[in-house]
């Protein structure tokens, strides 16, 4: 009992820390002691055999760097290359002059979404949108805090988990389920509509109390400098987000993941070879891209490492038994068992990757339909996982976006927490209604 107590507690501390703006370097493996001293794992390895809070919690944080690495660097390099060539500035004015000044929050959603059911990892998605969206936001004197919610809407809510996605989140359940990327796929558009009106409404309900109340864009030293020459086409701008997609659609089936790699790469070159003459200092760009994905994959790891240590602790196990085992509906406990888990790993693929192997079979001999399941199990993995504490989170926030998590996380919250919840009841119901 004490273990789960632990588990719990440094659960809640991680998230306290994290909001207060503690580094995650020091913050994640510091909770993560909490589990291993009340969990009875030893600190450092000792004889043979058992656990230990080092090599758990390092097998995490190098196990992601080494599976991530290369696409966090590419992705943040791209992002660099598409802002100081003005690419980034180009696509703004093009969007703006189409869909108006007073749209600029919907054009960042759009691009994002676009990215993301093509294929692009959510991680780099925020990379190559944010400075368009730093861009956009800037034209239309828009609250800069509002960023991270807004690429994070369009990202990680009505595209990642919906019927037909790429995103490892739609395609994990096929391995245990037997089903398609397209399972469910009516009630996931209904749910997928609803989020992206309900949550672009909500969004712009809370801007508007903000920029009422006198918030508006605040510009930073750090930001780009206004270009006196001239900037790129609309179309050599968007050549790169366009290479980077059909990479990634060429590809993602060979490469699975990897075809990001690929693809980023192609998009960087693209980047490169048709816009070079923009490009005022090239070693800069490529230097403050290096440091930018460093930052970002270090706290994503950090976090990372955090949910190794609880996955080795005794509570999880008892956690997870317990989630799993609920009784009454099989969709409603799925997707309980789906979302607490993906909240105490911080990751909704984790959560899926957890809980699928004692679910799936239990639930499958049940009668349950299994493309129900797996749309339910989806779209509730993209709920709870959006925590303070999710890797996601805390790289677009702090390290993309350059915000506090007391600034920026509340609208990010309603939109990636909120929305997704209710999207998650709205599907079990209309599972039920129809079966």
């Amino acid at each position: 009992m004490i273990s789960l107590f632990g588990l719990i507690g440094a659960l809640a501390l991680l998230i306290y820390l994290t909001i207060r703006g503690m580094n995650l370097l020091i913050a994640a493996p510091l909770t993560a002691i909490i589990i291993a001293l009340t969990g009875g794992l030893t600190l450092l390895p000792y004889g043979q055999g058992g656990d230990d809070f080092i090599h758990s919690y390092m097998n995490g944080f190098a196990g992601f760097i080494s599976s991530w690495f290369f696409m966090f660097l590419l992705g943040a390099l791209f992002g660099k290359l598409m802002e100081d060539s003005g690419c980034a500035d180009s696509l703004a004015q093009w969007i703006v002059n189409k869909l108006g000044m007073h749209n600029a929050a919907l054009a960042v959603i759009s691009v994002c979404a676009i990215l993301t059911y093509g294929g692009v990892s959510v991680f780099v998605v925020a990379f190559s949108a944010y400075s368009i969206a730093l861009s956009l936001f800037k034209q239309a004197n828009l609250p800069r805090r509002f960023i991270p919610a807004v690429m994070a809407f369009g990202s990680v809510t009505f595209t990642m988990t919906s019927a037909g996605s790429p995103e490892i989140q739609n395609w994990i359940p096929i391995k245990y389920l037997g089903t398609s990327p397209y399972a469910g796929w009516e009630v996931s558009l209904v749910v997928a509509i609803f989020m992206a009106l309900f949550g672009y409404w909500w969004l712009q309900r809370m801007m508007n109390k903000a920029i009422a109340n006198g918030e508006h864009f605040q510009a930073r030293d750090g930001d780009p400098v206004a270009r006196d020459k001239t900037l790129p086409s609309p179309i050599m701008a968007a050549l790169p987000i366009l290479a980077v997609l059909v990479v990634t659609f060429l590809g993602h089936q060979a490469f699975a993941q990897y075809a990001l790699i690929l693809a980023l790469l192609s998009g960087c070159l693209a980047v490169w070879l048709l816009n070079i003459r923009f490009f005022s200092n090239l070693n800069m760009t490529v230097s403050a891209g290096t440091a930018g994905a460093l930052l970002a994959i270090g706290n994503t790891a950090a976090v990372v490492g955090f949910g190794a240590v609880a996955k080795v602790s005794p509570a999880f196990d008892i956690a997870v038994n317990y989630l799993t085992a609920m009784p009454g509906n099989e969709l409603v406990g799925a997707a309980v068992a789906v979302s607490v888990i993906a909240a105490m790993t911080g990751s909704a693929s984790g959560g899926q990757s957890i809980a699928l192997p004692v679910l799936a079979p239990h639930y499958i001999d049940a009668g349950v339909d299994p493309e129900a399941l797996h749309r339910v199990i989806a779209i509730s993995s993209g709920a709870l996982d959006s925590l303070p504490h999710n890797g996601y989170v805390v790289t677009t926030i702090r390290s993309i976006c350059g915000e506090t998590h007391q600034a920026a996380y509340a609208p990010m919250a309603a939109l990636t927490v909120a929305v997704p919840l209710i999207g998650t009841a709205m599907a079990v119901g209309l599972f039920l209604l129809i079966g």
